[in-house]
């Protein structure tokens, strides 16, 4: 199983350019689950479909599974075209949801609301729920049941799915039978670069872990490698 990144977005350089303004909110004039691809992100996605379809063919994906928002959709759909593959859509891949901070920075966050900011330090990051979001925890939820359910429609095919940085995390946290500051101290140390290869491999009847956030296809191409720095600072 491959767990992929979505390519760098225009959100992403939203954000980016939000925190070296310091300012509370990104500058984006469309919802969350339409947010495209930026140029760069375009292009990582094409890349990596290039990178895989070079593979040997009994290594390669047979089947792709995508969150259905715009940037993994897209994604998903560039890196699927050079090998021939369906895409199919599946909202449990979807982005966390942050409720009512949803295009906010953390900075954003603690001045319009801290006392919830208050409430996220004492709960942590892995339980906390934004007002009308997801928690991590809640995010758990939603793989456990994909695994139940596309493990038994893709037994034996090798499965590449599409997804976010948050989501991406939490499949770590339930394949690998983490705790909770286990799965915190990993997300501490490393950003999930877009379109960065996450792997799995079936060893005596159970996926293993033999690749985290590998970027090696980019580098093959000459394509940027970008990650978000802030993440960890967004409640």
């Amino acid at each position: 199983m491959w767990l992929v990144r979505h390519g760098e977005s225009i959100g992403n350089v939203a954000d980016a350019e939000a925190h070296v303004q310091g300012a509370g909110r990104l500058k984006l004039d469309v919802r969350d689950p339409d947010v495209p691809l930026s140029e760069t992100g375009c292009s990582q996605a094409q890349a990596l479909g290039r990178w895989m379809a070079d593979l040997p063919e009994e290594e390669r994906p047979t089947a792709v599974l995508s969150s259905p928002f715009t940037r993994a959709l897209t994604t998903a759909q560039l890196a699927a075209e050079p090998l021939g593959l369906r895409v199919r859509i599946d909202e449990r891949l979807r982005e966390r949801d942050f409720g009512a901070f949803d295009g906010m920075t953390g900075a954003g966050i603690r001045e319009e609301y801290p006392q919830e900011a208050e409430r996220r330090d004492l709960l942590g990051k892995f339980y906390y729920r934004p007002p009308g979001g997801e928690s991590w925890a809640d995010v758990a939820l939603r793989i456990r049941s994909i695994l139940a359910t596309e493990a038994l429609r893709h037994d034996g095919e090798r499965l590449l799915l599409v997804a976010h940085q948050a989501v991406i995390m939490v499949f770590r946290y339930v394949l690998e039978e983490l705790t909770e500051q286990e799965l915190l101290e990993i997300d501490g140390a490393e950003r999930v670069a877009n379109t960065s290869l996450t792997r799995y491999e079936t060893e005596d009847g159970e996926l293993r872990l033999v690749q985290f956030n590998a970027v090696d296809h980019l580098a093959a191409e000459d394509e940027d490698v970008t990650k978000e720095p802030h993440a960890a600072e967004q409640t």
